[in-house]
């Protein structure tokens, strides 16, 4: 399975984008999946994950309430609707996907994502 994620884009604080990720392959209905992000000089942070029937969602802290996972088993797609988008949600969103979440061995290319004032 690949993953290749894309959606992202720059848009003004208070704005919307909706991330999309796209897996190959026939076994996607099997995978945890999630997004994470990682900002210039900052460590890579867990976004939100979704298991793989869509039954059970989490989220990190600071997108609780803006941010939401779903995904369409049938388009073998992920997706990351935000929301309220800030200046500190600039980063690189990389989708991931996993057999045991919270470990994910498949990862997308990543898709930059700039919030303006």
């Amino acid at each position: 399975v690949q993953l290749q994620a894309s959606g992202g884009g720059l848009v003004q604080a208070g704005g919307s984008l909706r991330l999309s990720c796209v897996a190959s392959g026939r076994t996607f209905n099997r995978y945890g999946m999630a997004w994470f992000r990682q900002a210039p000089e900052k460590e890579r942070e867990f976004v939100a994950s979704i298991n793989w029937n869509g039954g059970t969602t989490s989220y990190g802290d600071s997108v609780k309430g803006r941010f939401t996972i779903s995904r369409d088993n049938a388009r073998n797609t992920v997706y990351l609707q935000m929301n309220s988008l800030k200046l500190e949600d600039t980063a690189v969103y990389y989708c991931a996907g996993g057999l045991s979440p919270p470990r994910y061995a498949l990862w997308g290319q990543g898709t930059q994502v700039t919030v303006s004032s």
